[in-house]
């Protein structure tokens, strides 16, 4: 999985102005067992680099844009990360590896409760799973270092640039049918920085928005 995961990366290098990603971020792919994250059916398929179905409609990512959007969230090990779109918690898993906290929020009762469980088996003790509309964010744990949305709003949650700390970083991907994965950059002064990377496809970042 790995190597397809840098195989991956060169061949994207013309969009990304890059040939490799953070090696600790490929440690950290390396180390977390995906097959846990997926539903037994699939899980023979676990370590191929494509999405998979998870229940409800939704998805657990292709490794390869897990990894990427890891990177593009630059966690440093005293960061308090968000994420929003919690799904199966694999993402969560791999930004836990990599920073000091990761609040993460799933819209979908069942998925939320299945991926608490799922990551307090795993002993991944500082990732706190919370029930509810991600749209919003998490205000009482703001403001976070980083980031990152794992399905697709029409557009930027305003909130989120508000809770990310000055030199923050959102990773999310924007649009309605086809998106574009983008990188925002909170600068001081609230100056923000946008990239705009690669096209991707995420499932709709739902809720009363």
């Amino acid at each position: 999985m790995v190597q397809a995961i840098e195989e991956q990366v060169r061949l994207t290098s013309q969009w990304m102005d890059q040939t490799a990603l953070d090696p600790r971020v490929i440690k950290a792919m390396g180390t977390v067992p995906r097959h846990q994250f997926v539903p037994e059916e699939y899980r023979r398929l676990a370590y191929w680099n494509h999405p998979l179905p998870i229940g409800d409609k939704q998805t657990i990512s292709q490794p390869y844009i897990v990894a990427l959007m890891t990177h593009l969230a630059e966690p440093d090990p005293e960061d308090v990360v968000l994420e929003v779109g919690t799904g199966s918690g694999y993402q969560a898993a791999v930004l836990a590896q990599l920073a000091k906290q990761v609040y993460t929020i799933e819209i979908i009762p069942e998925l939320g409760r299945q991926a608490t469980e799922r990551l307090r088996r795993l002993g991944l003790d500082n990732i706190e799973v919370r029930i509810g509309d991600g749209y919003y964010g998490w205000e009482e744990h703001a403001p976070f270092d980083a980031i990152v949305v794992t399905a697709a709003p029409e557009q930027i949650p305003p909130r989120l640039i508000e809770q990310l700390k000055p030199g923050g970083v959102l990773v999310i991907p924007v649009g309605r049918d086809f998106q574009q994965l983008m990188q925002v950059k909170k600068g001081s002064g609230e100056k923000i920085e946008t990239r705009r990377l690669i096209p991707v496809k995420f499932v709709p970042l739902t809720g009363e928005h």
